[in-house]
């Protein structure tokens, strides 16, 4: 097959949806298919790039400010005059059987969404972020513009949309009915071998907490994933653990958790350590005595990499959070319901007390991951699915060259 893969969001940029259509696509190339990615510019790096046996193309972006509204990241926009005769030229002299696009409000997958349907292209669409934030004016603008913008647009083209996790699956479905062909469950992938055989000294001396008992949350602050549950649940760990240290390896987007530690008087057990490289995650994870990440908003990348390195996970969240994939609160993870600030701390005081036994949650959730999310099972799904949609043929326009003039 030729598959164009398409996201904004593209490494040297980091970021789980970055890594994973990275991953994805050089496992593309890796099994033998024709590999196209189309992303925005980034930093310093090359427009054009051949690598892994694929050829990325990094279209002119703007980087948009960090706003609340933008869910406090820095966007980045490729959409100018030219756009859609670049896009013509680029992917008319490719040629790709099927798209697969990732991130649904992103304006690569309006413009590629453009492509498809004037070319008959089928399109596979990975929705990594749902729009909300906490804040009521912020949840009713997001709600408006899933209404008025991205819901019209998925309906022009209907992709089919990857499910990643049950509340991915709740909010496709709600906001974007009639917008798909159809859904297809498939995890998130991760990369096992990277998060193991980390160094628990080198860790130690990257979290600057000595010996003192760590809480690692992993991933970038956002007001989706605000850490303010987990610094609500510190009074209670540091009664019985009170040299325990939360630290938060990510950029912090959103402070309301260190407003919030001050407020409680636990801020001298809060530690941030900003954007850290790839490579120092598993030395960090080594020396964790546990991983609290995601809080009610469903078991993304940080988590399931943490489980892959062995390490109890803790959180909020859903036990039916992978469609056909059953958790078991206290066997393969620490869960319970979004919001629980005691049963939290309890989970967080229970991993600290019984190290032995929350190794064992750490092995079992090792196994969990290299059964059902590894990057070769989804890989395979995905692989699945795009040829399915390229049997099934275009939507509705056949392929065919097109002979306007540029903007």
């Amino acid at each position: 097959m030729r598959i164009a893969v398409v996201n904004n969001f593209y490494p040297p940029r980091v970021g789980g949806s970055s890594h994973l259509s990275d991953a994805l696509a050089r496992g593309y190339a890796a099994r033998g298919h024709d590999v196209l990615v189309v992303t925005a510019a980034f930093a310093d790096a090359p427009a054009v790039q051949e690598r892994d046996g694929l050829r990325i193309e990094r279209l002119p972006a703007v980087m948009l400010p960090e706003t609340r509204l933008a869910v406090s990241f820095d966007l980045s926009f490729a959409s100018r005059p030219s756009l859609r005769g670049r896009l013509e030229r680029l992917l008319g002299g490719f040629r790709p059987d099927v798209l697969h696009q990732h991130g649904q409000f992103m304006d690569l997958t309006w413009a590629t969404a453009a492509y498809a349907r004037r070319h008959g292209v089928p399109a596979l669409l990975s929705v990594h972020t749902r729009l909300e934030n906490p804040a009521a004016s912020y949840r009713h603008a997001f709600r408006g513009l899933d209404a008025t913008v991205v819901a019209p647009r998925l309906r022009r083209y209907r992709p089919r949309i990857v499910v990643m996790d049950a509340h991915m699956r709740d909010y496709i479905t709600t906001r974007y009915a009639g917008g798909f062909r159809d859904l297809v469950a498939i995890p998130v992938g991760v990369d096992p071998s990277w998060v193991r055989g980390g160094d628990p000294a080198r860790g130690r001396e990257l979290l600057g907490v000595g010996d003192a008992p760590v809480i690692l949350s992993v991933g970038h602050v956002i007001p989706l994933r605000d850490r303010v549950g987990l610094v609500e649940a510190l009074p209670a760990v540091l009664a019985r653990y009170p040299r325990a240290r939360l630290v938060v390896a990510g950029k912090v987007y959103y402070d309301l958790f260190l407003r919030r530690a001050e407020q409680l008087g636990v801020g001298h057990a809060v530690r941030t350590l900003g954007a850290v490289p790839k490579d120092a995650i598993p030395h960090l994870l080594a020396a964790a005595d546990l991983e609290a990440h995601e809080q009610g908003d469903g078991l993304g990348t940080a988590t399931l990499e943490a489980m892959a390195a062995g390490v109890p996970v803790v959180g909020w969240g859903r036990l039916d959070n992978f469609p056909g994939i059953s958790l078991v609160d206290g066997r393969d993870v620490f869960l319970t319901h979004r919001d629980d600030v005691a049963g939290l701390a309890e989970r967080l005081v229970r991993v600290l007390d019984d190290p032995g036994a929350a190794r064992l949650v750490g092995e079992r959730g090792r196994a969990l991951v290299d059964a059902h999310f590894t990057l070769d099972r989804v890989l395979d799904s995905h692989e699945e699915t795009l040829a399915e949609l390229v049997a099934a043929g275009p939507p509705a326009l056949r392929w065919r060259p097109w002979h306007g003039t540029p903007a």
